[in-house]
């Protein structure tokens, strides 16, 4: 449980991020426990979502190759580089097009 500003009570589920620690924890306790509880019963006993819990484990499974059908980390990587540098080339073509309106105002039409 945490409190906001106001003083009232929320439990983890409600808040968009949850500490690392607690999803480490969570992901191990599941991992490690025999046989493993339902990602339900464990996901109410730490007060979290039970589909922010399918959510790390699935990840943590596809972090270690266990899964096949999740993206692997150097793939989210490199997918953000790309967005990255797509939003760059987005950029400098803007800035060419004003240049390009711009000179071709100033020198006005094109000679034959």
């Amino acid at each position: 449980m945490w409190s906001d500003r106001t003083g009232r009570s929320h439990s983890w589920q409600h808040r968009r991020s949850n500490p690392d620690e607690l999803k480490a924890r969570a992901v191990r306790l599941y991992r490690e426990s025999d046989p493993q509880p339902t990602i339900r019963k464990l996901a109410e006993q730490l007060g979290v979502h039970h589909e922010a819990l399918r959510n790390w484990i699935r990840q943590v499974e596809a972090d270690v190759g266990e899964r096949d059908d999740g993206p692997r980390p150097a793939m989210v990587a490199e997918n953000r580089a790309l967005k990255k540098r797509g939003v760059e080339l987005e950029r400098v073509n803007e800035i060419l097009r004003s240049a390009s309106a711009y000179f071709a105002s100033v020198l006005g039409p094109t000679r034959r």
